[in-house]
């Protein structure tokens, strides 16, 4: 197992985090990284959907939000690092059902298989590990503010009875869109316009990482919605959803959107002021819009700085369960060591595209080789091989630039 913690205590902040310097997706900028609470850094990364198994696309982004973290923590930050669980969502109710499953169970089995790939891929545990069904009163009472701040609306039936569906109401917001530098320059949308836009339901980003401006997410279409642009804070519940999976609020019985899970959850444990908000170019749009635009809406602060990291690719196209081209873990470790998939993932710089082949295990493996074939070459030569701890314990200070 390649999972080794490290000390999260910080005494000595080396001189090296001065000049540590991180691209901001929102800015399109590279800066030098000023955390909002000197000494320590507050990261929240968007975790998995457990609908189904983890292939290598999902531990990529893991890794890559793991070695920031690592080198956070040897500049001697002390890191709060926050990875959620999505464990209720639309898909996995839908899987659920055709499988004959509880939406819970089958979001537990899932849940432990992601757990069990980021341990044996060396991604250490986070500080905290929330999942969603746990922090449903967050939820609501966001939504609340929302609603009481004019920036949500809830969708009653004739009678004025409340139905359980809850919108943010993207047009009362004029920042939205300054995640993925959107241009809102209209308030209301006619018929015509409305028809257009929700017939865009393209990907977010092409295959080279660029913005590809898609203003509805289908799983939020609605005719109840004032805006296409709108989404879902709630959800009333539909055919797919088991009887267990929904909750009475004020709005009405039902569900969280995507969304507000993430807003709620990192408010909880980071407070509206944290440093990094991480996840998968995927993400982008829409949820990190959403959930920028929400929280911000509601008063708090959005975090610092926005990271996403690129996909892993096969054949030029984005490795994902919907195109059937996903790899899983226990697949590619039944020919590979663990390190040498690690290396693989690492390997390439976080916001390039990631080709998998055979081709780039390869390289890895030749690439790891030398490293390990170099620490035995010194190991004889000083008689002695350094222990983890000394390891550990060389300043970020001294080691090359």
């Amino acid at each position: 197992m390649l999972n080794k913690t490290l000390n999260e205590e910080t005494t000595k902040l080396s001189k090296a985090a001065k000049n540590l310097r991180l691209y901001n997706t929102a800015s399109h900028k590279t800066s030098v990284f000023n955390p909002a609470k000197p000494g320590q850094v507050g990261m929240y990364v968007c975790g998995a959907t457990v609908q189904s198994s983890p292939h290598i696309g999902h531990i990529r982004a893991a890794i890559a939000f793991d070695i920031v973290r690592r080198w956070m923590l040897r500049l001697g930050y002390k890191v709060t690092f926050v990875r959620n669980v999505t464990d209720i969502d639309d898909k996995i109710m839908k899987k659920a059902s055709e499988a004959g499953q509880t939406w819970w169970e089958r979001a537990y089995i899932y849940e432990r298989e992601f757990t069990e790939s980021y341990n044996t891929l060396g991604v250490l545990p986070p500080t905290v590990e929330p999942r969603a069904t746990g922090h449903i009163t967050d939820m609501v009472e966001l939504i609340e503010r929302l609603i009481e701040r004019g920036h949500a609306y809830v969708i009653k039936d004739d009678s004025g009875n409340p139905t359980g569906n809850v919108y943010f109401d993207v047009p009362s917001w004029e920042h939205y869109g300054e995640l993925t530098h959107q241009n809102q320059n209209h308030n209301e949308i006619d018929g015509d316009e409305a028809a257009v836009i929700a017939d865009k339901k393209g990907p977010s980003v092409d295959s080279t990482g660029n913005d590809i401006y898609n203003p509805t997410d289908p799983a939020d279409a609605s005719p109840d919605k004032h805006d296409p642009r709108d989404f879902a804070l709630w959800k009333a519940p539909c055919d797919f959803d088991q009887p267990d999976a929904r909750w009475k609020t004020p709005f009405g019985e039902g569900r969280p959107g995507w969304h507000i899970e993430c807003s709620a959850m990192s408010h909880r444990y980071l407070g509206d002021d944290f440093d990094i908000h991480g996840g998968g170019l995927d993400l982008r749009f829409p949820h990190h819009e959403n959930e920028m635009a929400q929280t911000t809406a509601a008063g708090w602060k959005s975090a610092n700085v926005w990271m996403h990291s690129a996909w892993v690719t096969a054949k030029g196209e984005k490795m994902s369960k919907s195109l059937g081209n996903g790899l899983s873990v226990p697949v590619v470790l039944a020919n590979n060591s663990a390190w040498v998939v690690r290396y693989a993932l690492g390997a390439v710089q976080y916001r390039a595209m990631l080709e998998w082949s055979d081709q780039a295990l390869v390289e890895a493996k030749s690439a790891y080789d030398r490293i390990t074939n170099f620490l035995e070459r010194a190991g004889r030569l000083l008689e002695t091989t350094p222990t983890r701890e000394e390891v550990q314990s060389v300043d970020a200070d001294s080691l090359p630039e």
